[in-house]
């Protein structure tokens, strides 16, 4: 074998090489995609593809149902979406460890619940004894949105150090829910009663003021916390602080000092809503 035929040999089995090495390569990256698919996923769509091949009536068929399908699913995540107010942008899943018994998949989602946005990441550990399936979260880390800092960084720090999913979306879901009731009833008396309504924080803020323009210097602050304690319990404490001239301190102390008390007596009678309606009411019809 002369020289230049070795040469050429060798060049092509360095070619076959490298051509190797990029098929592994892009083996492993396919491989890497896949882990962020359950089993599940992955046999549907092989079943979608090979009834797409099984000739053009079949295909057509397939599609059909496959839309039927789709607009099924859309439905249920608008009606979820809607019920829950969890709203999820993204979502990962990474296979980290498998064994017969034993899987381990590192998660990373996030969203928003109502107008409040989440990010989390876990990791989930799968463990099957015959027939039981077993699961633990660990390195639950949570990162939260929120001008309620106090309250919410000591919930999340709970929610971490127990690693229970469950508790935080149903606490979660409970906190935004009356976060965004609050947003729309400021809006709703801001938008009714611009004179009279102020908003010193804007929408996100947590009291608005009233004040009557015919009366100068009274007004009327109404604060409205969202309490969320370490367990996930929500609770909505409002509150009314009057500020009054000195004038009318004097001419009507007793009256003055009553406002609060029976601003809490109209809240348990009442409800929120109608409270603050009847106080703007009142406050308007002095002159």
């Amino acid at each position: 074998m002369d020289e230049g035929n070795f040469q050429a040999y060798e060049d092509e089995i360095q070619a076959l090489e490298e051509e190797i090495r990029l098929l592994t390569e892009e083996y492993e990256e396919m491989r890497q995609e896949s882990t962020f698919f359950s089993d599940e996923d992955i046999l549907n769509s092989i079943k979608s593809l090979q009834e797409e091949t099984r000739g053009e009536t079949e295909g057509r068929e397939s599609l059909s149902d496959l839309k039927a399908q789709l607009e099924s699913l859309q439905r249920d995540v608008s009606f979820l979406t809607a019920f829950t107010g969890f709203h999820f942008t993204s979502h990962s899943k990474k296979t980290v460890e498998k064994t017969k018994n034993r899987t381990v998949q590192k998660y990373r989602v996030s969203g928003k619940c109502y107008s409040l946005s989440f990010q989390l990441e876990f990791q989930l550990l799968e463990m099957q004894n015959n027939e039981k399936v077993s699961t633990v979260v660990s390195d639950l880390s949570i990162i939260m949105e929120s001008k309620e800092d106090s309250n919410m960084s000591k919930f999340v720090s709970s929610a971490e150090e127990r690693g229970d999913l469950q508790s935080f979306f149903i606490s979660l879901s409970t906190y935004a829910e009356w976060y965004e009731h609050r947003r729309h009833t400021f809006l709703h008396f801001k938008a009714k009663y611009p004179d009279i309504v102020t908003l010193p924080e804007g929408l996100l803020g947590d009291f608005i003021i009233l004040r009557n323009p015919k009366v100068s210097g009274f007004e009327l602050m109404i604060v409205w916390k969202i309490h969320l304690d370490e367990e996930g319990t929500t609770t909505p404490v409002l509150d009314l602080l009057p500020k009054v001239p000195e004038q009318v301190m004097e001419q009507r102390m007793t009256t003055v000092e009553n406002i609060p008390g029976s601003f809490r007596s109209m809240l348990r009678l009442f409800g929120i809503e109608a409270a603050i309606e009847n106080l703007i009411s009142v406050l308007g019809s002095e002159k």
